[in-house]
């Protein structure tokens, strides 16, 4: 057993954080880091004293309110484990995690809870609204806790499949934040404005790494590219994460000179960056340098790439973030570099699994290659990636996205990078669909106007080879995205006819 206080105190190099420095800035007014102290204290308390049960899951359905940023420390602290439920879901979704994840309680809005039917609600399951939780008053100060115990179970997208849980230690969330908060070189002077949803890893991670190096963290629910850029004026943000759909509404928005240059930092995961993008985000926003990280659930994040090495290395996902082991696994279980091989993410930072689902659990968690210096279990990602001389990683593709055509592997990435490449549309999509004669044939789901299909293809002729040229178009005025953000595959694959 060791203290774990929910509420981290700065890091070393952050240690001039105080009582009274700015933890949350919002709407309503600021919070310091004692009036979040004395918040978490009082949900904590009010949760125990309702839920007494170790390791009873609370979830918890809201927008990025006081309470929503409360919530992940106050129920870790009341030794429970917390369910974050993504906004944008609707109640069958809703419905579903609940009952998966055998929540004892849902704390949500009046307005949200309107909208759940009969039967959505498990039994034993009761439903709170946020206005009845207290955030001021006597609570829970804190408390010992196992490190390894359960903390949090953050469900994917569901964008492949049924939704699943991935169960979160106490060390899990607390190392991330750590690790974030030294790679990124947060400093308490920072604000980061947290537009990602809390329910995400990479969302609820920016509150942790955010109150870990002692700055503040401005939350912000947003319908237009327009909100973010008044938001970032508002706060004086200094950083933002986001995916790359984001970044391309934000480059399209109206930026005045003054708010762009306060942006020092720009984070980016759930999606790989096109060396166009990095190119129009450096022109946007010039004071800001460019962070390119790839993540997974399981195991919260892997790499990232440094600013000062993203020109060279456009395609690359960079090296492993502190705390996180990574390697290119062969077949046969060796470790290689300069030939592709499985992405294995072992270390500290490994999840406990899939929330009741063994079958799943063991097919993604499995124990450590012999070669690695980080013993148990790791996370077998199922991506394809090649491991440079450099120690730099790059981006392959997934084996179940893989397109066999006419004897080739190819990576959809490398299609959708040189179809991004260009100005003739906004998102782009490649699968392998079947063909007599080739196996699978190229197609790309495209956003964007048809008009320009002639231009595309004239471009790619002089930059791919001739088995790597799509066969088809399907093209979107735009393209479906999930919860999160990202290019909805599953959507858009079965949207595409034969």
């Amino acid at each position: 057993m060791v203290p774990l206080d929910p509420v981290p105190k700065p890091i070393d190099h952050c240690a001039r954080g105080a009582a009274d420095a700015v933890a949350l800035i919002d709407r309503a007014g600021r919070w310091s880091f004692a009036e979040l102290e004395t918040a978490v204290g009082a949900v904590a308390g009010w949760l125990k004293a309702r839920y007494p049960v170790p390791g009873e899951r609370v979830a918890s359905w809201l927008p990025k309110t006081r309470l929503a940023c409360v919530l992940p420390l106050a129920v870790a602290r009341a030794g429970l484990v917390h369910v974050p439920i993504n906004p944008a879901l609707r109640r069958a979704q809703v419905a579903h995690i609940l009952a998966d994840s055998g929540a004892i309680a849902l704390v949500t809005q009046a307005a949200r809870a309107g909208t759940l039917a009969a039967g959505d609600v498990p039994a034993g399951c009761t439903v709170t609204v946020d206005a009845d939780v207290p955030l001021s008053g006597a609570g829970l100060g804190p408390q010992l806790a196992d490190t390894d115990a359960l903390a949090a179970i953050l469900y994917t997208s569901g964008s492949t499949g049924r939704p699943k849980g991935v169960m979160l230690s106490h060390a899990n969330l607390w190392l991330g934040a750590v690790s974030v908060a030294h790679y990124l070189r947060l400093d308490p002077q920072d604000r980061v404005l947290g537009v990602l949803p809390l329910s995400f890893d990479y969302g609820q991670n920016q509150l942790f790494s955010t109150w870990m190096a002692g700055a503040a963290v401005a939350p912000l629910d947003y319908l237009t590219a327009r909100d973010v850029v008044k938001a970032v004026e508002r706060v004086e943000a200094t950083t933002l994460a986001g995916v790359p759909p984001l970044w391309v509404q934000l480059l399209e928005a109206d930026w005045p000179p003054a708010t762009a240059a306060t942006l020092r930092r720009l984070t980016n995961s759930g999606g790989a960056l096109t060396p166009r993008l990095v190119r129009e985000l450096r022109a946007r926003f010039p004071r800001a340098d460019v962070y390119a990280m790839y993540g997974l659930t399981e195991a919260f994040r892997s790499t990232y790439l440094a600013p000062d090495l993203i020109d060279a290395h456009p395609d690359s996902m960079g090296r492993a973030i502190p705390f996180a082991e990574v390697m290119a696994v062969a077949p046969d279980g060796t470790r290689v570099v300069g030939t592709p091989g499985e992405l294995v993410h072992a270390g500290p930072l490994v999840a406990h699994g899939y929330w009741r689902d063994p079958d799943r659990t063991a097919a993604r968690f499995r124990p450590a290659p012999a070669s690695a210096a980080h013993a148990g279990m790791a996370v077998w990602s199922g991506d394809t990636v090649i491991e440079g001389a450099d120690g730099l990683f790059r981006f392959v593709g997934r084996d179940d996205e893989m397109i066999k055509s006419a004897g080739n592997r190819i990576s959809p990435l490398d299609i959708e990078e040189a179809v991004l490449a260009g100005d003739e549309v906004r998102a782009a999509l490649a699968m392998g669909i079947p063909d007599a004669r080739l196996g699978q044939a190229i197609v790309v789901a495209v956003a964007g106007d048809a008009a320009q299909e002639d231009a595309l293809r004239a471009r790619l002729r002089t930059v791919l080879p001739s088995f790597m040229q799509p066969a088809r178009y399907q093209w979107h005025s735009d393209l479906p995205r999930n919860a999160n953000g990202k290019l909805d595959r599953a959507a858009i694959r079965a949207g595409v006819t034969p």
